[in-house]
């Protein structure tokens, strides 16, 4: 990758070419031009440019560049749209078109430009407009583009004669304040109107929610007569504003102690009347209870709706203050956090209640989480969640406000304040268009301490800042989302970029912890007989894995359940609480045992308590329809997961389990490839005695193929040994299978007593009859015999092989047997055996072409070269000479061999040498 800054003075060339990779941007002046043939309305006040090869890892290399570069410029609202967007189009030029990449980013005043240009100018891209050339997201094409149009402000295409530059435009989001609306007090002309008398109906409910009681109003204002509605559910006539995914909700106000809001009553026509209605809940002398509605149109609500009580210090000057700004404060965080902080204290503090509380619905709205909170442990019930829906221990009221004079007497009505000391509480929804959104909750330490006129007060503060709240909600969730996907994207990349087993192991811990979780464990199963097996464990703090890892270890592993999804796991937490507590206990002597100081021994044991003291979870690793692991995560004491956050892990553990897959399977081949090699090549090498004897064996690759090259080296009688050094057409099995038929044949052959062209005529025959299986052979086949005088005989057959060099003690080289066909080919060999008598101090050297056709581009080894290397061998043992014939093979190219290479090198010792 080249970068370099486009200076602010000169037209900016979004293609460098050339220079020192390094990276810069810095401001430029209000005078710059712009881009030619680009027209922009706003000024650029800073550019970046980078420059990447065609290769794949470029595209991990545009994102981290984009993404530092708009992290400097301070535009971390729109780094993961960027990160996405660029990572599309730079694949499309790197992978795709198979060309460099361009990559330049733009500052404006109101947002950041981003440019992606390839050298494949013909290359077709479709017109914006065009629905069908944008291809569907099952294409592989395309999806760039529609990404761009999805995500982009604005975006395009240019081309000119040797470039295409695809461009998007993404601005910088205003920051919502919430909605402010408010008005002065009404004068009396602008009062609702209401009839002459107005008419209050007064509805008694009994325990069972039926009618028992109905007013003449009530007749005058809905058209039914007691006796019609008298046993009937109010349910039966109430038109309660409804929520998708719930129930009507009307049964559940009726049941609180008091209650105020708007609904409708269907009348006897049919028609909906709209009412505003005031509950208060009572007991006759029986200790029956029963609940009295007052109803009047909705209109005429100022008969029974609680006015707000004013502060006396309210003046008319502020009476036209914004009230989200009089709850809020001035200025309005923008961050939701710190909203939603602002908010719960100034709740408290408007209440005067010496606790606050806020929960948000989630995002399929079935239950609120905790987000802020003051005065209670927000460690402990930060992002707890309780269900929305009615019900036996539900937070159903939830959707209404609600006072709690004295929770002690109804426990669990409010879940969140469970054991926190308070007894009185007031809550209220935060709703945007009729939709529940959220909770806001004060509470005090004294019973009876609120009542409906706080609760009016704070509805009234919840309507104000219920939409800001909510839009900054959307805003986060959003972001969330894109960077879910962008950090699935780079962890697709690094998963996908090994298939060794304990890397990806490695690669599944580091992208949870602490990204997603303070603490990962991760169980792998061999085969369904086998248990789990605990393989890797982190934590963010490197000093507590060992004890993570030792807890985990004593401990029965979560079951292997395929079910999809998180589920909580409380064996760590609970195991790890009752360690600690058995080592408190022994050393302050409570235990039978004698009474002791405190040992440090205590202090790893409630370390590791509280490191695994919160919320754990655990993810199954399936792939192929297997579970082949577990993915466990886990959070300190007190702590627990957001939903949006287990999603991400669901999706992240998908990935991971194919990719562990991928690298089981990958070893299981690798070692089944290993073995197979290592069947083929003998065990060991025979001494002989007065001939030194070296081989050297390099498969190419990593190991998941069979190589065709061989050596083998056997005594065949008496002072006699046959050695051998070949090389099958290709890889694989089917190579496999004519390695091993060739080695074992010759030693088979070869001790029967026959000649070596005998033996290679018979050896081409079996090759023959293998059929289609079968593959051309090229073998060098000798006889060895050592000889009295200090010299040794050889009797070679080079049969297509690669001939062998001869290095006489003078430094000369020579080939040492003559080309004859190659074997699998022709069914009629007329082969011959050369004799060859190898004196002291002479070297026979022995190669594969893998050797010879070492290419360095258009440069090859060749036998010139590798006669060249021998003759520099002079006075060597065989083993050196082996090695400094590999040294060379390997300097000669800068890449990994492409092919096996096998080398065989026999050496006669000198008179003078023992």
């Amino acid at each position: 990758m080249t970068t370099g800054l486009i200076p602010g003075d000169q037209p900016p060339d979004p293609r460098p070419t050339s220079g020192l990779p390094h990276q810069r941007d810095e401001p430029v002046g209000h005078g710059t031009m712009p881009v030619e043939n680009r027209s922009r309305s706003s000024v650029i006040t800073a550019r970046a440019a980078a420059s990447f090869e065609p290769v794949g890892r470029s595209v991990a290399s545009a994102r981290a560049f984009v993404r530092d570069t708009l992290q400097g410029w301070g535009f971390a609202d729109i780094i993961d749209d960027a990160v996405v967007l660029t990572s599309e189009l730079v694949t499309n030029a790197v992978v795709h078109a198979g060309t460099s990449a361009d990559l330049l980013c733009l500052r404006c005043d109101d947002g950041v430009r981003i440019e992606v240009a390839d050298r494949y100018p013909e290359r077709e891209v479709p017109l914006q407009g065009s629905a069908v050339a944008m291809g569907s997201p099952d294409r592989e094409g395309g999806r760039g583009l529609q990404l761009c149009a999805a995500l982009a402000n604005r975006w395009g295409v240019e081309y000119s004669p040797t470039y295409k530059t695809v461009w998007f435009q993404l601005d910088i989001p205003e920051r919502p304040v919430g909605t402010r609306a408010a008005g002065p007090a009404l004068p009396s002309d602008l009062l609702p109107i209401a009839d002459a008398r107005v008419r209050v109906a007064v509805v008694q409910i009994d325990r069972t929610g039926a009618i028992s009681s109905w007013n003449e109003d009530a007749e005058e204002l809905f058209g039914y007569t007691a006796e019609q509605v008298t046993g009937k559910p109010l349910t039966d006539l109430a038109a309660w504003p409804h929520t998708p995914g719930t129930g009507t909700g009307i049964a559940e106000a009726l049941q609180l102690s008091r209650w105020e809001g708007s609904y409708g009553i269907r009348d006897a026509n049919g028609r909906v009347t709209p009412v505003y209605a005031s509950h208060l809940r009572v007991r006759d002398a029986d200790g029956d209870p029963s609940t009295v509605c007052l109803l009047v149109r909705d209109h005429e609500r100022a008969v029974l709706q609680t006015p707000l009580r004013v502060p006396a210090s309210d003046t008319s000057e502020n009476q036209s203050t914004d009230p989200f700004e009089v709850f809020i404060g001035s200025p309005a965080p923008d961050d939701l956090d710190s909203l939603l902080q602002r908010t719960v204290e100034r709740a408290r503090d408007m209440l005067d209640g010496d606790s606050a509380f806020l929960l948000l619905a989630t995002d399929d709205e079935t239950e609120l989480e905790v987000r802020a909170s003051t005065g209670l442990p927000s460690a402990r019930q930060r992002f707890a969640r309780v269900p929305v829906e009615a019900g036996s221990g539900r937070y159903g009221s939830a959707r209404m406000p609600s006072v709690h004079d004295d929770l002690s007497a109804l426990p669990g009505a409010v879940p969140l304040l469970n054991g926190t000391g308070m007894r009185s509480a007031v809550t209220v929804p935060l709703k945007v268009e009729g939709r529940l959104t959220g909770s806001l909750g004060v509470a005090a330490e004294g019973a009876g301490r609120y009542s409906n006129e706080e609760a009016l007060r704070l509805q009234f503060a919840a309507d104000r800042i219920a939409l800001a709240v909510e839009s900054a909600r959307l805003g986060e969730l959003e972001r969330l989302r894109r960077g879910s996907l962008s950090f699935l994207v780079e962890a697709s990349d690094l998963l996908a970029g090994t298939l060794d087993r304990d890397q990806t192991l490695a690669l599944m811990a580091q992208m949870t912890v602490p990204t997603l979780a303070t603490w990962c464990a991760v169980y792998t199963i061999a085969d369904q007989a086998s248990e789990p097996y605990l393989s890797y464990v982190l934590h963010e703090d490197e000093e507590l894995i060992d004890g993570i890892k030792s807890l985990l270890s004593k401990m029965a592993p979560p079951d292997p359940v395929p079910t999809p999804g998180a589920r909580v796991w409380s064996a760590p937490g609970e195991v790890a609480h009752q360690a600690a507590l058995r080592t408190s206990m022994r050393s302050l002597g409570l235990s039978g045992g004698p009474s002791n100081q405190v040992t440090p021994g205590i202090s790893p044991t409630l370390t590791t308590a509280s490191a695994v003291g919160g919320e754990t979870v655990v993810l199954p690793l399936v792939a192929r329809n297997r579970v082949i692991g577990m993915l466990t995560l886990g959070k300190p004491t007190d702590e627990h997961f957001r939903q949006e956050i287990l999603e991400l892990a669901e999706d992240l553990s998908r990935r991971a389990a194919l990719a562990l897959d991928n690298a089981r399977l990958y070893s299981e081949r690798t070692a089944i490839s290993q073995s197979l090699q290592r069947s083929l090549l003998p065990p060991e090498l025979p001494v002989i005695d007065g001939v030194e004897v070296e081989v050297i064996y390099r498969a190419a690759g990593e190991g998941n193929e069979v190589g065709g090259d061989f050596y083998d080296l056997f005594p065949i009688s008496d002072g006699a040994y046959g050695f051998a050094i070949g090389d099958v057409c290709g890889t694989g099995p089917n190579a496999a299978a004519v390695t091993g038929l060739a080695r074992h044949a010759l030693r088979l052959l070869a001790r029967e007593g026959l000649s070596g062209p005998a033996v290679l005529e018979r050896l081409n025959s079996a090759i023959l009859d293998e059929g289609t299986r079968s593959r051309f052979l090229t073998l060098l086949y000798g006889e060895l015999r050592p000889q009295e005088d200090g010299s040794a005989e050889l009797k070679v057959v080079c049969a297509g092989h690669p001939l062998p060099l001869r290095l006489r003690q003078d430094g000369t080289v020579e080939p040492a047997a003559e080309p004859q066909p190659l074997l699998g080919v022709l069914e009629d060999l007329d082969l011959y055996e050369q004799t060859v008598t190898l004196d002291p101090g002479d070297v026979l050297l022995c190669v594969t072409d893998g050797v010879t056709e070492r290419r360095e581009g258009l440069n090859m080894l060749g036998d010139d070269g590798l006669a060249e290397v021998l003759t520099t061998c002079t006075g060597l043992t065989a083993g050196a000479v082996a090695a400094r014939i590999m040294r060379a093979v390997e300097r000669f190219a800068s890449d990994a061999p492409s092919d096996d290479m096998a080398i065989l090198t026999m050496r006669v010792p000198g008179l003078h040498q023992d």
